[in-house]
C-alpha cells in the first residue's frame, strides 16, 4: 500500500510589533517552493529536518542550528532535504528593521551558524505567539537586528560579502520599478518595452540575468505577498483575488498554493 501523504500544517499571523510584516510557521513533507521573491526580509529557522534552496544561483541548506536570512527581491526556492520534510518558523521583516546595506552580505552568506542568534530568534517566536507581550518581542527583535548587523557587516562574522549590494543593471532595475508600480493592474511586456525604449526580448533577458527570475514570476510573487497580508486581515479569498491583480479566485488559488504550499482559504483559517 502506498504511503499516505502528510497534509501541510501552517499557522500565520500579523502581530502588533513594529517592523514585523508576518509570522509564518509550517510543516511540509513533500512540498517544494518554486523560485519566487518577497518584498520583505525573511528570517528563518528550521526546528526539524532541513531545507535546501538556491539563492543567487548558489545552493544552500538550513540545518536546525542555522539561522537563515533571505533579502527582499532576491529570488530563491526551497525543498525538503530529509525524507520526513521540515518544520520551520519564519518572521518577515520590513526595512525599518533591516536596511538595504545588508543585502549584499546576506546574498553572499545567508546561513548563519551562531548559537546566540539562533537562541534569540527562538525566543522571539515565543514572544510573538503571546498576545500582550509586544514589548518583549520588540526588545528581542532589536537584539536580533544588532546581532545580524554584527555578523553581516563586511569583513566580520560569516557574511563575508564585500559588495554593498548585489549587481543591478540599470535596465533590469527600471523594469523592476515599473512592475512594482503596477502590481495590481499589471503591465504588458510591450508597454514596458515602449516605456523603457528596449526590445521586449532584451527586457526579459536583462531582468532574468540580473535577478534569476522572469518578470512574470516576479510580479506573481509580489501579488501573492499582498494576498497573504489581506488574508491575514480576514478578507475573503475572492475579494483578495481582485484586490491583488489575479483574474479570479481560482487564478489566485493556483499561484498561492504553488508559492505558499496551501490554498488561500486554509491559509486564512490558520491565522490567529
Amino acid at each position: 500500500m502506498a504511503a499516505q501523504r502528510s497534509r501541510p500544517e501552517v499557522s500565520a499571523w500579523r502581530p502588533r510589533v513594529r517592523g514585523v510584516v508576518e509570522v509564518f510557521h509550517a510543516h511540509f513533507t513533500e512540498y517544494a517552493y518554486p523560485m519566487h521573491v518577497h518584498e520583505a526580509w525573511t528570517l528563518l529557522i528550521v526546528d526539524d529536518g532541513a531545507v535546501r534552496y538556491d539563492l543567487d544561483r548558489h545552493e544552500h541548506g538550513t540545518p536546525h542550528d542555522t539561522v537563515t536570512l533571505l533579502p527582499p527581491h532576491v529570488p530563491h526556492n526551497g525543498s525538503p532535504a530529509t525524507p520526513h520534510g521540515f518544520r520551520k518558523r519564519v518572521v518577515y521583516l520590513d526595512d525599518t528593521r533591516l536596511g538595504d546595506d545588508l543585502i549584499g552580505a546576506a546574498v553572499d552568506g545567508p546561513d548563519l551558524r551562531d548559537p546566540t542568534l539562533r537562541r534569540r530568534v527562538g525566543q522571539l517566536h515565543t514572544a510573538l505567539g503571546r498576545p500582550g507581550e509586544e514589548l518583549e518581542a520588540e526588545s528581542r527583535l532589536t537584539l536580533i537586528g544588532d546581532r545580524l548587523r554584527e555578523l553581516l557587516r563586511p569583513g566580520q562574522g560569516q557574511g563575508h560579502g564585500t559588495r554593498p549590494a548585489r549587481p543591478d543593471p540599470v535596465l533590469a532595475r527600471r523594469l523592476r520599478e515599473l512592475l512594482d508600480e503596477h502590481v495590481v493592474d499589471g503591465l504588458g511586456l510591450d508597454a514596458a518595452a515602449e516605456l523603457l525604449h528596449a526590445h521586449p526580448a532584451h527586457l526579459v533577458r536583462a531582468f532574468s540575468t540580473a535577478y534569476g527570475i522572469a518578470p512574470h514570476q516576479y510580479l506573481t510573487s509580489r501579488r501573492v505577498d499582498r494576498a497573504r497580508r489581506l488574508l491575514l486581515d480576514g478578507r475573503a479569498p475572492g475579494e483578495v483575488a481582485s484586490a491583488t491583480g489575479f483574474f479570479d479566485q481560482s487564478h489566485l488559488t493556483r499561484h498561492f498554493r504553488k508559492l505558499v504550499g496551501v490554498t488561500p482559504g486554509r491559509y486564512r483559517v490558520s491565522s490567529r
